[in-house]
């Protein structure tokens, strides 16, 4: 069953012109996954990551600061559309400050960061299929951020969705672009090489990348993190955060004690009874902020040393084909993780980061407090908190951007004097809204309701 299961995949990958080394990568995942592979972990096997370097410890050097950056690439992985949100467009695109998006953001944190320290510094995205023309169309907007001889982008690869009762690729006749996913952010290193982008990085002389997700706007060019970096020698290094308690989720570093190899451990590979361990701060103090560091010549020399594929772990996402209908056919999508590197690449570094550097928007909750007042823009398009992040619950009529903005297209209320924020109900807020302490606004039926301009929110609700 799992042969010609195998033999429909990768017959159909060739029809689509997907890349050799890309089918290569496939067909390796999926032999790990009729082996019975699932990619969990189990706790009893690792210990937690303790006393690493720290960013809040490194000393300037301006001189390293510029000539590390000199030679760095900025890779933002842009494939994504927003689903969950209810988004159909690249989600780098929606408007998450005074009107400006995601890349607008992103495109003048890079040219500020080149008039800093003199840096080519380009910005290179990678696109899946579904996000490339859009993004690109909106980047033109900013003429300067081109560098001679540089792609602005290279494309994801993309994979067949497999059908999980026979492991055969899935047919949907009512939208066959779901039969396809992309194989998780881990095809970076398949993608940079069969894009030839990561020769052409490298005959332009960039060495280093700093790499990051779109939706991450703390991720901004860092000199002092990437003067440590090029000074470690390592090939890879990681960025991590330390917990707090509403840190409840996400990827983890941790150390596998059968060799002391650092792994990586996503939230997909945690058995789930596992998972209040996994992410109990006290247990594991640090979670994965998504953001690496590459050496660019390491890293073409281990694909070579692995004849371009890299040996990273299954991670099975079971889904349905089609994700806004959860009666669809159920599906096993075979993904790798870009940090799972860490597995492979002896020399591997990690560094605790600030917490401005993780500042992701997965969910309307996160979009409100990065449009609110408890952050501020600067100059440079950095955003700044100007208090601890009050902690932000909206229900389900908040969840889609488009009941999001039905309901707070006039203004997120203030933050600034708030410890949480908890809406419960249709409520749709008018200009000049207040949160003070921790906030509930709760509504005893599920009828329409408005909280006027100039209202306090409280804990005991409007005053």
């Amino acid at each position: 069953m799992s042969d010609h299961g195998l033999d429909l995949a990768t017959a159909r990958m060739r029809d689509a012109e997907v890349p050799d080394l890309a089918i290569a990568t496939f067909a390796r995942l999926y032999r790990q996954l009729e082996s019975g592979a699932t990619g969990l972990i189990r706790e009893a096997d690792v210990e937690p990551l303790r006393d690493i370097d720290r960013q809040a410890d490194l000393a300037a050097d301006p001189e390293a600061e510029s000539a590390a950056l000199a030679q760095t690439v900025v890779i933002k992985l842009n494939g994504g559309l927003g689903t969950s949100m209810g988004l159909e467009a690249a989600k780098s695109l929606l408007p998450v400050r005074d009107g400006a998006t995601f890349l607008d953001l992103i495109a003048r944190q890079v040219l500020a960061a080149r008039e800093q320290h003199g840096a080519r510094l380009p910005l290179v995205l990678m696109n899946s299929f579904r996000t490339r023309e859009d993004s690109l169309a909106a980047l033109a907007a900013y003429p300067d951020l081109a560098v001679d001889g540089v792609p602005a982008d290279f494309v994801q690869n993309r994979e067949p969705k497999l059908v999980a009762d026979t492991l055969e690729p899935v047919t949907w006749e009512k939208d066959p672009s779901l039969e396809w996913c992309p194989p998780g952010h881990g095809d970076i290193y398949t993608a940079l090489q069969t894009s030839g982008v990561l020769d052409t990085l490298l005959e332009q002389g960039f060495r280093y990348a700093t790499v990051s997700n779109a939706d991450n706007l703390g991720a901004v060019p860092d000199a002092a993190i990437a003067a440590w970096f090029a000074g470690s020698g390592a090939p890879y290094a990681a960025e991590l955060v330390a917990k707090s308690d509403a840190d409840v989720k996400g990827g983890q570093l941790v150390v596998r004690k059968a060799d002391g190899q650092i792994i990586q451990r996503e939230t997909a590979q945690t058995y789930p009874e596992e998972l209040e361990v996994a992410n109990d701060r006290h247990v594991h103090p640090y979670f994965h902020a998504n953001n690496l560091w590459f050496d660019l010549v390491q890293v073409k020399a281990l694909l070579a040393e692995h004849d371009g594929v890299m040996p990273l772990p299954l991670i099975r996402n079971l889904k349905t084909v089609d994700p806004s209908d959860k009666t669809s056919t159920k599906v096993v999508q075979l993904e790798t993780a870009m940090g799972a590197a860490v597995n492979v690449f002896p020399g591997a570094k990690v560094i605790e980061v600030e917490r401005a550097r993780f500042l992701p928007v997965k969910t309307t909750n996160d979009l409100l407090l990065l449009r609110s007042d408890a952050y501020e823009l600067t100059d440079a398009s950095h955003l700044v908190a100007r208090r601890p992040a009050p902690l932000i619950s909206l229900d389900d009529h908040y969840k889609l951007i488009a009941d999001f903005e039905a309901r707070l297209g006039d203004g997120v209320p203030s933050i600034l004097e708030a410890d949480s924020l908890t809406v419960r109900g249709d409520w749709t807020f008018e200009e000049g809204v207040r949160a003070v302490g921790d906030a509930v606004l709760a509504a005893d039926d599920d009828a329409p309701h408005t909280v006027p301009s100039g209202s306090t929110i409280t804990a005991d609700g409007l005053a």
